[in-house]
């Protein structure tokens, strides 16, 4: 009998998932992810449909979104809300594009403060020590 069929296992479910069997009990405990009911005597068993939700809970981590927005997300699941979810991708790409501005204003600070270190070879001062030591 195919497995799908009688359910998998926690441990199925992670490693279908390509994740530990830790992250699927935290998004439980955390809503994200519903715990089967444990029959008497028995394990829990999965569904094909909980791999999915594992899978999309870690693509939109990868995009950026935290776990308390991820639980949003999967409230707008049933399609009807595009304008919504949208709204928040657009929220998201701006927090992105702002920590790409600060990434990269701290990418040419230290690129000067490196620079300024190879200069003042043998010299006991060091400039990004004693930037740092300034602030």
């Amino acid at each position: 009998m195919d497995s799908d069929q009688q359910g998998m296992t926690i441990g199925a479910v992670a490693k279908a998932a390509g994740v530990n069997v830790e992250t699927v009990r935290f998004y439980q405990r955390r809503a994200l992810l519903p715990e089967p009911n444990k029959p008497y005597g028995s394990i829990r068993r999965y569904e094909g449909r909980d791999v999915a939700r594992v899978r999309f809970v870690k693509a939109a981590q990868r995009l950026g979104f935290s776990l308390d927005e991820v639980a949003g997300l999967l409230k707008l699941d049933d399609g009807t809300h595009c304008d919504e979810t949208r709204r928040l991708a657009e929220a998201k790409l701006a927090d992105v594009r702002q920590k790409l501005k600060d990434l990269r204003r701290m990418e040419s600070a230290l690129a000067a403060l490196v620079r300024d270190c190879r200069m003042r070879r043998g010299k006991l001062s060091c400039p990004l020590i004693d930037t740092l030591q300034k602030q």
